[in-house]
């Protein structure tokens, strides 16, 4: 069966000889083989393309109509076809110009939704909405998925711009996280803010439950210390939440697409309204790029292009994301679900298998941590894992410049390393000159042994700021947009996620002995009378 990858898989046969490092032989790669969009840096010349696969790539995305579909997702148009929804999260970043979604715009409700956060933020920062113990000092955040990856990562990346109350995150419907969680705090001065878009996520309200009991110890009504984000107002009003103190946004905003609305309230708490408006300034910045820039210049692009160089044309199923940046420890995890839950699909837009690979297995740690713990698959096991590495050029510590140096200095080692390798005449004289000869050294020297030619790229920026941070998450979903349309998939539905759920709500009471497992396999049922005791 031809695939839309065949050419580039035959142009990947003929140069496969070529490593990355005798690529570099050829003048001014590295210039060719990048591209710049502000303060910010994308290199992937450490990878295997060449000029004609790159021909091929931006070829391959103009023939699979990315440029319409960039537009239609923009203008409004339902290109969530499963759903029959439109893809806006843009909108909630790009606050001036018009979007039409079934005749009406839907910027002035996008407008008067922020400027609510905005108010109640202020008024949580500066101590006009108090708990029953007075001003509050910590805010814990219930959700799960994209009601949590997101604010959690940014909450963590953006720390040193945090100014307002403490923020907590729990999303594990073990009891355990909320538990750990909420030792310690005060309910008398805890906001707790319960993101769920129906008000019917079970781990979320179950953990939201919890929080209620253990607030209703100290606090008369602790329902006065409640906000949600959800568009369920007779569930959150039935639940005792001031309407006041209810915040939705509407189905056009996917769940791991949502930070940048009313998901973002525990971020906007922390940072303030001023930061918090520098980070949508930063997604919409990128936003205009997505939208202007020739794809060969055009970073999501381009980065989308290098991740199906590596997974559908050289096979590599996995990618590892190491920002050397510790603040942005958390985003290897966010990325998992953007990027496998979007693009982790088997059919096409018209329901038929696919024919190749779809998304790959999105993992990773910060630096320098992961290169004491897997960096040696990476570099010396039989799987090629493609790199993603990002990197500031300045930190937040003025004072620990020579941190901040070494941190750099082993990134752009790590990518050096991946590329060059080690020959084994290169191990033979490191260990002669440790004195072994024979049959010892040549099995030492071979222990030393670096393949190499193993690709990475590199996302190089200024400082971790909100207007940056915004940046970078607009690249990755943006990259995520362009595999999925060159993919020929849904990028934007999710359900994978619903059968375990289903099956999840008839096992619970069945483990409550309210109902028989007999209808159950007989793994299940062993495992159900173990789990009962």
């Amino acid at each position: 069966m031809t695939t839309r990858f065949d050419a580039l898989r035959g142009h990947w046969a003929k140069i496969a000889g070529t490593t990355i490092a005798e690529a570099f032989a050829q003048p001014g790669r590295a210039e060719a083989f990048s591209s710049r969009h502000g303060a910010m840096l994308f290199d992937f010349s450490k990878t295997n393309i060449d000029a004609q696969a790159l021909d091929l790539l931006v070829k391959l995305a103009e023939d699979t109509g990315v440029a319409a579909k960039r537009e239609a997702m923009f203008s409004g148009a339902k290109i969530n076809e499963t759903e029959g929804r439109a893809v806006l999260h843009t909108a909630l970043r790009n606050l001036e110009a018009s979007v039409i979604v079934d005749g009406q715009d839907v910027m002035p409700e996008v407008r008067a939704t922020l400027a609510r956060c905005e108010g109640f933020a202020r008024d949580v920062r500066a101590g006009r909405f108090t708990g029953q113990g007075g001003r509050i000092t910590d805010v814990v955040n219930i959700g799960i998925g994209g009601s949590d990856l997101g604010p959690a990562m940014a909450c963590l990346a953006l720390a040193p711009f945090a100014d307002g109350p403490r923020c907590h995150f729990v999303s594990n419907v073990d009891g355990a996280h909320i538990a750990d969680t909420l030792k310690g705090l005060n309910p008398e001065t805890t906001l707790v803010i319960v993101a769920s878009k129906t008000f019917t996520t079970i781990e979320t309200m179950t953990n939201a439950d919890s929080a209620k009991r253990w607030m209703a110890e100290k606090v008369s009504d602790p329902a006065a210390q409640f906000a949600a984000v959800s568009t369920a107002a007779d569930k959150t009003a039935a639940y005792g939440i001031d309407p006041a103190r209810v915040f939705g946004f509407e189905d056009w905003v996917g769940g791991r697409y949502s930070m940048w609305g009313p998901i973002g309230l525990s971020l906007m708490i922390a940072i303030g309204p001023e930061a918090f408006s520098e980070f949508l300034r930063g997604g919409a910045d990128m936003d205009t790029h997505f939208r202007t820039a020739p794809f060969r210049q055009n970073l999501p692009v381009l980065l989308a292009l290098v991740g199906l160089w590596h997974n559908q044309v050289q096979g590599h199923a996995t990618r590892a994301v190491l920002p050397y940046d510790q603040r942005l420890s958390r985003l290897p995890a966010y990325l998992q679900q953007l990027e496998m839950e979007s693009n982790g699909k088997r059919v096409s837009m018209d329901g038929v298998d696919l024919p190749y690979e779809s998304g790959p297995v999105v993992w990773g740690e910060p630096g320098t941590n992961g290169q004491h713990a897997f960096y040696q698959l990476i570099h010396q096991g039989t799987r090629i894992v493609p790199c993603e590495f990002l990197v500031a050029r300045e930190g937040h510590e003025p004072d620990l410049r020579h941190q901040h140096l070494l941190l750099v200095a082993n990134c752009l080692a790590q990518s050096e390393a991946l590329m060059r390798g080690r020959s084994l005449e290169e191990a033979r004289a490191i260990m002669a000159k440790k004195g072994l000869t024979g049959a010892e050294l040549e099995r030492q020297a071979r222990h030393r042994v670096f393949p190499g030619n193993r690709p990475s790229t590199t996302l190089a920026y200024p400082k971790l700021t909100p207007f940056v941070l915004g940046q970078i998450i607009a690249l990755y979903e943006h990259r995520v947009f362009v595999e999925g349309v060159i993919l020929g998939i849904n990028s934007y539905d999710q359900w994978g996620v619903e059968l375990g759920k289903e099956l999840a709500l008839a096992l619970q009471p069945i483990l409550e002995g309210r109902a028989d497992a007999s209808g159950k396999d007989g793994s299940t049922q062993q495992l159900v009378a173990y789990l009962r005791g």
